[in-house]
């Protein structure tokens, strides 16, 4: 009997002790998000897209190739850092045959998920309210997924990469503002994986002109 009362009595403090971590952890965070407003951060899936050399003035983050990957990274640096805005820069295949150089996508979709033997529209994840995303009216869709495609998918949308919508669905969740530049390489066919090595340098030279007219440097 004793032991138990005892027993209790340890647990309750412990308890305690968890709720005034909690509520220093959550005030710490608070902290760091005054501190550190008005932070843009760069991110892209590899160092051949862009380099740190390319902006030395400004933080550009990795999050590898691919939707989890970059949903990991976005998820750790919005922690860290508590960014007031988000750009995504990469390159893309293009779906719309008109599209050329460096453009903007504003509206993001999920090409890869796939749910209609169910019920559910190309895209749409099941039970899931946030289906396509968009950041403002005007620019171009892209269609995210864990492929590089080389044939046309069934969601159809302008562009096609492997990170953005991960990123833009998390910003849009934390309520942090998102841009998305994307450089078309190729258009998403036979010759993508050639066209895109032969690419890449060129959209580094537009991007990096690009944001030196976003910050006014």
């Amino acid at each position: 009997m004793v032991f138990g009362i005892f027993l209790m009595f340890i647990m309750d403090g412990l308890g305690f002790l968890h709720s005034q971590v909690k509520r220093e952890s959550v005030y710490t965070r608070g902290d760091n998000c005054t501190r550190k407003n008005h932070m843009i951060l760069i991110l892209v899936a590899v160092k051949e897209e862009l380099s740190e050399k390319d902006l030395p003035d400004m933080q550009i983050h990795y999050t590898g190739v691919g939707k989890i990957n970059a949903a990991i990274k976005t998820s750790k640096i919005i922690r860290d850092n508590s960014p007031s805005l988000i750009i995504n820069y990469g390159t893309a295949g293009s779906l719309n045959k008109e599209l050329r150089g460096l453009v903007e996508a504003k509206r993001f979709f999920q090409r890869d998920m796939d749910a209609t033997p169910l019920g559910f529209k190309i895209g749409q994840t099941p039970f899931d309210d946030i289906g396509e995303i968009n950041f403002g009216s005007g620019g171009y869709s892209c269609g995210t997924g864990d492929s590089f495609v080389t044939q046309t998918p069934k969601l159809k949308t302008d562009l096609v990469d492997m990170e953005a919508y991960a990123i833009a669905k998390i910003c849009y969740i934390e309520d942090i503002k998102f841009k998305c530049f994307k450089y078309i390489s190729d258009n998403a066919d036979a010759d993508a994986n050639d066209d895109w090595i032969d690419n890449v340098s060129l959209g580094k030279k537009l991007f990096v002109s690009q944001m030196r007219n976003l910050v006014g440097n």
